[in-house]
Protein backbone atom coordinates (compact mmCIF):
# COMPACT_ATOMS: atom_id res chain seq x y z
CA UNK A 1 0.00 0.00 0.00
CA UNK A 2 1.56 3.06 -0.95
CA UNK A 3 1.30 6.24 1.23
CA UNK A 4 -0.82 8.99 0.05
CA UNK A 5 0.99 11.99 -1.00
CA UNK A 6 0.16 14.83 1.51
CA UNK A 7 -1.64 17.83 0.29
CA UNK A 8 0.32 21.36 0.19
CA UNK A 9 -1.84 22.80 2.96
CA UNK A 10 -0.47 19.64 5.19
CA UNK A 11 2.93 20.44 4.62
CA UNK A 12 5.22 22.79 7.23
CA UNK A 13 7.84 24.25 5.12
CA UNK A 14 10.92 25.87 7.28
CA UNK A 15 11.92 28.66 5.15
CA UNK A 16 16.15 29.02 6.55
CA UNK A 17 16.87 25.35 7.74
CA UNK A 18 19.87 26.77 9.98
CA UNK A 19 20.38 26.06 13.64
CA UNK A 20 16.62 27.04 14.46
CA UNK A 21 14.82 26.11 11.83
CA UNK A 22 16.82 22.75 11.17
CA UNK A 23 16.40 21.48 14.96
CA UNK A 24 12.47 21.64 14.78
CA UNK A 25 11.92 20.63 11.26
CA UNK A 26 13.75 17.36 12.79
CA UNK A 27 11.86 16.83 15.24
CA UNK A 28 8.55 17.80 13.45
CA UNK A 29 9.78 15.08 10.68
CA UNK A 30 10.38 12.48 13.69
CA UNK A 31 7.13 12.81 15.18
CA UNK A 32 5.74 11.86 11.47
CA UNK A 33 4.63 14.77 9.91
CA UNK A 34 5.22 16.08 6.45
CA UNK A 35 7.71 18.92 6.65
CA UNK A 36 10.11 20.37 3.95
CA UNK A 37 13.20 22.63 4.16
CA UNK A 38 13.66 25.98 2.44
CA UNK A 39 17.53 27.21 2.41
CA UNK A 40 20.16 29.72 0.55
CA UNK A 41 22.88 27.55 1.52
CA UNK A 42 23.25 25.11 -1.31
CA UNK A 43 25.86 22.85 0.66
CA UNK A 44 23.62 22.66 3.34
CA UNK A 45 21.01 21.87 0.99
CA UNK A 46 23.12 19.67 -0.93
CA UNK A 47 24.21 17.79 2.47
CA UNK A 48 20.39 16.95 3.69
CA UNK A 49 19.42 15.85 0.44
CA UNK A 50 22.58 13.30 0.60
CA UNK A 51 23.12 12.59 3.88
CA UNK A 52 19.75 13.52 5.67
CA UNK A 53 19.88 16.39 8.46
CA UNK A 54 22.08 15.25 11.39
CA UNK A 55 21.16 17.19 15.05
CA UNK A 56 23.27 16.60 17.67
CA UNK A 57 21.87 16.87 21.47
CA UNK A 58 23.22 17.02 24.38
CA UNK A 59 22.40 13.35 25.54
CA UNK A 60 21.76 12.13 21.84
CA UNK A 61 22.02 12.38 18.12
CA UNK A 62 19.15 12.38 15.87
CA UNK A 63 19.02 12.13 11.60
CA UNK A 64 16.20 12.46 9.58
CA UNK A 65 15.93 12.61 6.06
CA UNK A 66 13.38 15.39 4.56
CA UNK A 67 12.88 17.02 1.61
CA UNK A 68 15.44 19.78 1.22
CA UNK A 69 15.40 22.72 -1.50
CA UNK A 70 17.01 25.98 -2.54
CA UNK A 71 14.95 28.98 -3.72
CA UNK A 72 15.37 27.90 -7.12
CA UNK A 73 13.73 24.46 -6.66
CA UNK A 74 11.52 24.74 -4.23
CA UNK A 75 7.60 24.18 -4.53
CA UNK A 76 5.61 27.04 -6.36
CA UNK A 77 2.90 26.45 -3.71
CA UNK A 78 3.60 26.49 0.29
CA UNK A 79 1.09 25.76 3.00
CA UNK A 80 2.14 27.03 6.61
CA UNK A 81 5.39 28.57 6.65
CA UNK A 82 7.70 28.63 9.46
CA UNK A 83 10.22 31.47 9.00
CA UNK A 84 13.85 31.44 10.05
CA UNK A 85 16.11 33.40 8.57
CA UNK A 86 18.20 36.40 10.18
CA UNK A 87 15.80 38.86 10.99
CA UNK A 88 17.31 41.04 8.28
CA UNK A 89 16.58 38.97 5.66
CA UNK A 90 12.89 38.70 6.90
CA UNK A 91 11.52 41.13 4.09
CA UNK A 92 13.54 39.34 1.71
CA UNK A 93 12.51 35.71 2.49
CA UNK A 94 8.80 37.08 2.62
CA UNK A 95 9.18 38.81 -1.04
CA UNK A 96 9.88 35.81 -2.12
CA UNK A 97 7.29 33.62 0.36
CA UNK A 98 4.20 36.00 -0.17
CA UNK A 99 3.52 34.97 -4.23
CA UNK A 100 3.09 31.17 -3.32
CA UNK A 101 1.51 31.09 0.24
CA UNK A 102 -1.77 29.82 0.01
CA UNK A 103 -4.89 31.48 1.14
CA UNK A 104 -5.38 28.68 3.86
CA UNK A 105 -1.14 29.34 4.60
CA UNK A 106 0.43 31.49 7.45
CA UNK A 107 4.00 32.30 8.08
CA UNK A 108 5.69 31.82 11.79
CA UNK A 109 8.76 33.59 12.38
CA UNK A 110 10.79 31.43 14.40
CA UNK A 111 13.02 34.32 14.64
CA UNK A 112 15.07 36.96 16.70
CA UNK A 113 13.60 40.46 17.43
CA UNK A 114 10.07 41.74 16.35
CA UNK A 115 9.45 40.64 12.68
CA UNK A 116 5.68 40.01 12.66
CA UNK A 117 4.90 43.24 11.62
CA UNK A 118 7.01 43.06 8.30
CA UNK A 119 5.50 40.11 7.95
CA UNK A 120 2.13 40.69 7.90
CA UNK A 121 3.13 43.85 5.51
CA UNK A 122 3.26 40.83 2.70
CA UNK A 123 1.04 38.48 3.80
CA UNK A 124 -1.66 40.34 6.31
CA UNK A 125 -2.24 39.87 9.59
CA UNK A 126 -4.60 37.36 9.09
CA UNK A 127 -2.03 34.59 7.98
CA UNK A 128 0.67 36.31 10.32
CA UNK A 129 1.95 33.66 13.64
CA UNK A 130 3.52 35.02 16.38
CA UNK A 131 5.95 33.05 18.16
CA UNK A 132 8.59 33.30 20.29
CA UNK A 133 11.28 30.87 20.69
CA UNK A 134 14.63 30.52 22.90
CA UNK A 135 16.48 27.69 21.82
CA UNK A 136 20.46 27.41 21.85
CA UNK A 137 21.95 25.33 18.72
CA UNK A 138 24.41 26.77 16.22
CA UNK A 139 25.23 24.61 12.43
CA UNK A 140 28.24 22.76 12.88
CA UNK A 141 28.98 22.55 9.20
CA UNK A 142 26.78 21.72 6.31
CA UNK A 143 23.98 19.00 7.31
CA UNK A 144 24.60 19.09 10.54
CA UNK A 145 23.66 21.04 13.78
CA UNK A 146 24.15 21.40 17.26
CA UNK A 147 21.49 21.74 19.82
CA UNK A 148 22.32 22.66 23.12
CA UNK A 149 19.38 21.49 24.55
CA UNK A 150 15.15 22.26 25.55
CA UNK A 151 14.25 26.18 25.53
CA UNK A 152 10.63 27.70 25.49
CA UNK A 153 8.58 28.31 22.24
CA UNK A 154 5.30 30.22 22.61
CA UNK A 155 3.16 30.53 20.11
CA UNK A 156 -0.47 32.84 19.49
CA UNK A 157 -2.10 35.03 17.15
CA UNK A 158 -0.98 38.07 16.01
CA UNK A 159 -3.33 40.41 15.70
CA UNK A 160 -4.58 44.55 14.78
CA UNK A 161 -3.76 45.29 18.11
CA UNK A 162 -0.15 43.40 18.25
CA UNK A 163 0.27 45.42 15.15
CA UNK A 164 0.25 48.49 17.04
CA UNK A 165 3.53 48.97 18.47
CA UNK A 166 2.00 51.10 21.06
CA UNK A 167 -0.68 48.62 22.35
CA UNK A 168 1.75 45.28 21.05
CA UNK A 169 0.10 42.61 24.44
CA UNK A 170 -2.76 41.67 26.70
CA UNK A 171 -1.70 42.57 29.84
CA UNK A 172 -3.70 40.19 32.25
CA UNK A 173 -3.79 36.52 32.79
CA UNK A 174 -8.18 36.78 32.15
CA UNK A 175 -7.29 39.00 29.54
CA UNK A 176 -5.36 35.32 27.90
CA UNK A 177 -8.10 33.09 29.14
CA UNK A 178 -10.77 35.70 27.28
CA UNK A 179 -8.65 35.30 24.19
CA UNK A 180 -8.96 31.84 24.13
CA UNK A 181 -12.39 31.80 25.33
CA UNK A 182 -13.26 33.69 22.14
CA UNK A 183 -11.46 31.54 19.69
CA UNK A 184 -8.87 34.45 18.74
CA UNK A 185 -6.31 31.62 19.16
CA UNK A 186 -7.11 29.47 16.04
CA UNK A 187 -6.82 25.76 15.54
CA UNK A 188 -4.28 26.28 13.32
CA UNK A 189 -1.78 27.46 16.39
CA UNK A 190 -2.89 24.41 18.69
CA UNK A 191 -1.97 21.82 16.16
CA UNK A 192 1.80 23.69 15.31
CA UNK A 193 2.17 23.78 18.92
CA UNK A 194 1.00 19.93 19.08
CA UNK A 195 2.94 18.71 15.97
CA UNK A 196 6.20 19.76 17.80
CA UNK A 197 5.49 17.60 20.56
CA UNK A 198 8.45 15.65 19.77
CA UNK A 199 10.85 18.34 20.65
CA UNK A 200 8.69 19.09 23.75
CA UNK A 201 5.24 21.09 24.83
CA UNK A 202 5.60 24.56 23.82
CA UNK A 203 3.30 27.30 25.55
CA UNK A 204 -0.35 28.76 23.65
CA UNK A 205 -0.36 32.18 24.35
CA UNK A 206 -2.45 35.27 24.21
CA UNK A 207 0.80 37.45 25.13
CA UNK A 208 3.52 36.30 22.80
CA UNK A 209 4.64 40.21 22.79
CA UNK A 210 5.42 39.43 26.66
CA UNK A 211 7.81 36.47 25.81
CA UNK A 212 9.55 38.55 23.08
CA UNK A 213 10.14 41.82 24.81
CA UNK A 214 11.84 39.81 27.59
CA UNK A 215 14.05 38.39 25.07
CA UNK A 216 15.17 41.38 24.28
CA UNK A 217 16.04 42.57 27.50
CA UNK A 218 17.59 39.34 28.08
CA UNK A 219 19.03 39.49 24.46
CA UNK A 220 20.57 42.40 24.96
CA UNK A 221 22.63 41.21 28.20
CA UNK A 222 23.91 38.12 25.57
CA UNK A 223 24.44 40.70 22.91
CA UNK A 224 26.90 42.47 25.19
CA UNK A 225 29.20 39.39 26.24
CA UNK A 226 30.26 39.40 22.56
CA UNK A 227 31.83 42.51 23.07
CA UNK A 228 34.83 40.30 24.97
CA UNK A 229 36.32 36.95 23.91
CA UNK A 230 34.85 35.31 27.37
CA UNK A 231 32.16 32.53 27.92
CA UNK A 232 28.38 34.02 28.34
CA UNK A 233 28.09 33.44 31.73
CA UNK A 234 31.31 34.67 32.84
CA UNK A 235 30.76 38.26 31.27
CA UNK A 236 27.04 38.40 32.71
CA UNK A 237 28.37 37.39 36.32
CA UNK A 238 31.33 39.99 36.10
CA UNK A 239 29.47 43.13 34.71
CA UNK A 240 26.18 42.55 36.01
CA UNK A 241 25.69 46.32 36.43
CA UNK A 242 26.11 46.57 32.85
CA UNK A 243 23.73 44.28 32.23
CA UNK A 244 20.88 45.39 34.47
CA UNK A 245 21.20 49.22 32.41
CA UNK A 246 20.49 47.24 29.10
CA UNK A 247 17.87 45.27 30.75
CA UNK A 248 15.96 48.00 32.38
CA UNK A 249 16.18 50.63 29.18
CA UNK A 250 14.16 47.43 27.84
CA UNK A 251 11.88 47.56 30.50
CA UNK A 252 11.39 50.83 30.61
CA UNK A 253 10.04 50.75 26.53
CA UNK A 254 8.23 47.44 27.23
CA UNK A 255 6.23 49.15 30.37
CA UNK A 256 5.58 52.21 28.39
CA UNK A 257 3.76 50.20 25.83
CA UNK A 258 1.57 48.22 28.45
CA UNK A 259 3.23 44.96 28.09
CA UNK A 260 3.33 42.54 30.81
CA UNK A 261 6.91 40.62 30.55
CA UNK A 262 7.08 37.07 30.60
CA UNK A 263 9.21 34.37 32.40
CA UNK A 264 10.95 31.88 29.93
CA UNK A 265 13.80 29.42 31.27
CA UNK A 266 16.22 30.87 33.42
CA UNK A 267 15.41 34.55 33.25
CA UNK A 268 12.55 35.94 35.69
CA UNK A 269 12.29 39.59 33.54
CA UNK A 270 10.69 40.95 37.05
CA UNK A 271 13.45 40.06 39.25
CA UNK A 272 15.83 42.64 37.53
CA UNK A 273 13.64 45.43 38.49
CA UNK A 274 15.15 48.73 40.31
CA UNK A 275 12.57 48.61 42.51
CA UNK A 276 13.46 44.64 43.67
CA UNK A 277 15.92 44.09 46.54
CA UNK A 278 19.06 43.89 45.90
CA UNK A 279 19.22 40.18 47.42
CA UNK A 280 16.63 39.38 44.69
CA UNK A 281 18.71 41.02 41.94
CA UNK A 282 21.76 39.06 42.95
CA UNK A 283 19.75 35.93 43.32
CA UNK A 284 18.98 36.30 39.81
CA UNK A 285 22.02 36.34 38.49
CA UNK A 286 23.38 33.91 40.27
CA UNK A 287 20.41 31.55 38.90
CA UNK A 288 21.43 32.87 35.44
CA UNK A 289 24.89 32.29 35.71
CA UNK A 290 24.61 28.81 36.80
CA UNK A 291 21.98 27.96 33.91
CA UNK A 292 24.58 29.77 31.26
CA UNK A 293 27.53 27.36 32.44
CA UNK A 294 25.07 24.44 31.97
CA UNK A 295 24.57 24.98 28.50
CA UNK A 296 26.60 23.02 25.91
CA UNK A 297 26.46 26.58 23.71
CA UNK A 298 28.56 28.56 25.76
CA UNK A 299 28.94 31.58 23.19
CA UNK A 300 26.37 33.82 21.66
CA UNK A 301 25.25 33.72 18.50
CA UNK A 302 26.59 36.84 17.72
CA UNK A 303 29.93 36.01 18.65
CA UNK A 304 29.87 32.98 16.92
CA UNK A 305 28.46 35.35 14.09
CA UNK A 306 31.89 37.55 14.26
CA UNK A 307 34.66 35.20 15.19
CA UNK A 308 33.65 32.06 13.15
CA UNK A 309 31.58 33.31 10.42
CA UNK A 310 32.85 36.28 9.35
CA UNK A 311 28.98 37.79 8.59
CA UNK A 312 26.94 40.66 9.90
CA UNK A 313 25.08 39.99 13.08
CA UNK A 314 21.51 40.59 13.39
CA UNK A 315 21.69 42.65 15.96
CA UNK A 316 20.74 46.08 14.48
CA UNK A 317 17.70 44.61 13.07
CA UNK A 318 16.96 43.50 16.32
CA UNK A 319 17.60 47.03 17.91
CA UNK A 320 17.31 49.69 15.85
CA UNK A 321 13.59 49.17 15.64
CA UNK A 322 13.28 49.26 19.52
CA UNK A 323 15.34 52.13 19.75
CA UNK A 324 12.92 53.39 17.24
CA UNK A 325 9.80 52.75 19.53
CA UNK A 326 11.64 54.27 22.02
CA UNK A 327 11.98 57.34 20.22
CA UNK A 328 8.81 57.22 19.86
CA UNK A 329 7.85 56.85 23.49
CA UNK A 330 9.95 59.69 24.63
CA UNK A 331 12.34 56.59 26.51
CA UNK A 332 16.18 57.24 26.73
CA UNK A 333 18.34 54.43 25.47
CA UNK A 334 21.77 55.31 25.54
CA UNK A 335 23.25 51.85 26.42
CA UNK A 336 21.24 50.06 23.56
CA UNK A 337 22.19 52.65 20.99
CA UNK A 338 25.92 51.91 22.18
CA UNK A 339 25.45 48.41 22.04
CA UNK A 340 24.53 48.51 18.58
CA UNK A 341 26.82 50.97 17.56
CA UNK A 342 29.94 49.02 19.17
CA UNK A 343 28.49 45.41 17.59
CA UNK A 344 29.10 47.48 13.82
CA UNK A 345 32.01 48.23 14.78
CA UNK A 346 33.55 44.90 15.50
CA UNK A 347 31.89 43.45 12.57
CA UNK A 348 33.24 46.33 10.10
CA UNK A 349 36.40 45.31 11.69
CA UNK A 350 37.15 48.48 13.40
CA UNK A 351 37.51 47.43 17.11
CA UNK A 352 39.04 44.53 18.51
CA UNK A 353 36.93 42.44 21.40
CA UNK A 354 37.83 43.74 25.41
CA UNK A 355 36.49 45.04 28.03
CA UNK A 356 37.28 48.40 27.20
CA UNK A 357 34.39 47.89 25.04
CA UNK A 358 32.03 46.93 28.04
CA UNK A 359 32.70 50.32 29.25
CA UNK A 360 31.11 51.98 26.34
CA UNK A 361 28.13 50.82 27.25
CA UNK A 362 28.10 50.91 31.45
Amino acid sequence: MTKETPAPSDIYTVVGGGAIGGTLAAHIALAGHPIQIVDADTEHVAAIRSSGLKIEGPEESLRVDLPAFDPVDAPEELGPVLLAVKSQATSSAMKWIAPRLREDGYVASLQNGLNEAAIAEHIGIERTVIAFVDLFADVLQPGVIKDGGIGTIAFGEFSAECADRECSSRTSEKAEADLRADGVIRPRVEKLAADLAHWGRPIVSGNVSGFLWSKLAFGAMLTATSLVDEDMASVVDSNRATMLGLAREVYAISDELGIRLESFDAFTPDDYRAERPEGVVDSAFDSLCRWLEGQTKTRSGIWRDINVRKRPTEVPSQYEPVIAIASEQGVLTPRLRALVDVIGELERGEVLMGPELLKRIS
